[in-house]
């Protein structure tokens, strides 16, 4: 079990509820992701559009807690507005901010997003902020009030993976208070355990499960990689080394000698 926003969670998987083959599959392979926090976008569905009915249900039988984002909006106005008609339909303070900067990368706007989120903090929101892995950006974002940032690993649908290693890195050491969340890019279980051996406290992906052959089979795998990480960084990774080192000691032991 950990801490997310007073919340108690026990997975450190966040995973998407978009782009599943249909409503059954994305049900079946969240509950193998052992998930315990989905996210959901208003703009991509709603109740009154046919299926909404079967969507909403199916999520409010998985038992989990839900983290609406505002996926798609371009301006601080469409961002907050957003914001606040989730708040009301999810009955939830939580909102997973994004503000897109650019259409081609979709990289947030990160003048837009400081501005909005000093805004919803100030409306009682807990602030999931979607940002790049830029040290500045993220201790005004602190700064701000948010106790939680989610920098990307790579821009949205890429499956790239960490493209920037000691960016993350560094965010980790710098905000050492701070629960961070790699947010987009992922695109392989090994992606995600590379950032649980970082000591990030979860990994948030959508793409990389929903678009796969094998949906559930996938989240199981994900599942796996995101406990060997946090298990290999709890124990403690060993040092990289110039030099090898056997791992039999060569002192005490007996050399045979033919005569």
């Amino acid at each position: 079990m950990w801490t997310l926003a007073d919340k108690e969670i026990n997975s450190r998987l966040f995973i998407g509820s978009a782009l599943y083959p249909s409503p059954q599959i994305m049900v079946d392979a969240i509950a193998a992701s052992g998930a315990d926090v989905v996210t959901v976008s208003l703009r991509r569905q709603s109740q009154e559009q046919d299926g909404g009915n079967i969507f909403w249900q199916s999520l409010r039988d998985l038992d989990i807690h839900i983290l609406p984002n505002t996926a798609g909006c371009h301006s601080v106005k469409e961002a907050i507005t957003t914001a606040q008609m989730a708040r009301e339909v999810f009955d939830t303070p939580w909102i997973k901010l994004e503000v897109i900067g650019d259409e081609y990368s979709l990289q947030p706007d990160p003048f837009a997003l400081l501005e909005a989120t000093k805004e919803l903090i100030a409306q009682g929101f807990e602030v999931f902020p979607y940002c790049t892995d830029d040290l500045v950006l993220c201790e005004k974002l602190v700064e701000a009030g948010c106790r939680i940032l989610m920098p990307w690993g790579a821009p949205i649908g890429t499956g790239k993976g960490l493209i920037n290693p000691y960016a993350l890195k560094n965010l980790r050491q710098r905000l050492p208070d701070i629960t961070l969340v790699v947010d987009a890019g992922i695109g392989a279980p090994s992606h995600s355990a590379e950032a649980m051996e970082m000591g990030y406290d979860a990994v948030l992906l959508n793409t990389a499960i929903a678009q796969s052959p094998d949906p559930v089979t996938m989240a199981t795998g994900f599942n796996h990689a995101l406990k060997a990480g946090r298990a290999a960084y709890e124990a403690g990774l060993m040092p990289e080394r110039d030099l090898a080192q056997p791992s039999t000691p060569t002192i005490g032991t007996p050399f045979w000698h033919q005569s």
